[in-house]
């Protein structure tokens, strides 16, 4: 295929194989696919999705000062917040639901770490949990690597398939998120993981 990217990787799950490989082992930074790698390591802890997270100001993002529809205060379940996170790439979600995990953020990224380890993607390393910082680094074989064991969680292939997701945000004032990638409206595409 005539691809523009500089890395890429087409991958047959069933047999096992890349179809495709261009520059597969080039250590690159890798963007908000970092929030997959979020959402196993909050799911595999085992935090309870009901309990209610409030936005706090250090959820802001003052890297790159992206835009966020999620102000201070705001609170949703951290179910929500990661099926925001997952669909919509909020990164003010993704920064929540690290902030509060058990020990808070930097234990959540040294389970990433670990995680990582634990999969074999060797050539990756996580150091926020939105992937904002360039220094999210992963190689196109990496990634198959941490794609394949996100497909084993059902609520992150659940959330990432989502179109939208309507919440509540006071009283009878609701938000719409929808999903960043348009793939997942269309029918004639069965997406697992998005």
């Amino acid at each position: 295929p005539k691809l523009g990217s500089a890395v890429a990787m087409i991958y047959d799950e069933q047999g096992q194989r890349p179809l495709y490989a261009k520059n597969a082992d080039t250590v690159v930074p890798i963007a908000s696919i970092t929030k997959l790698m979020t959402a196993m390591v909050i799911l595999d802890a085992n935090l309870p999705l009901d309990e209610p997270i409030s936005i706090e100001a250090e959820d802001r993002d003052r890297l790159k000062g992206s835009r966020s529809r999620m102000h201070n205060g705001m609170t949703l379940t951290r179910g929500e917040l990661l099926k925001i996170a997952l669909m919509a790439s909020e990164n003010r979600a993704a920064a929540a639901l690290a902030r509060t995990y058990t020990g808070g953020t930097q234990v959540a990224l040294a389970m990433m770490n670990a995680k990582a380890r634990e999969l074999g993607m060797d050539s990756s390393r996580f150091i926020d949990p939105t992937g904002l910082r360039s220094e999210n680094v992963s190689t196109a074989q990496d990634l198959v690597k941490m794609v394949m064991a996100a497909q084993n969680y059902e609520l992150i292939h659940q959330y990432t398939t989502s179109s939208t997701h309507t919440v509540n945000v006071g009283g009878s004032r609701t938000m719409r998120f929808n999903n960043t990638n348009p793939l997942v409206r269309n029918a004639s595409w069965e997406i697992g993981l998005s």
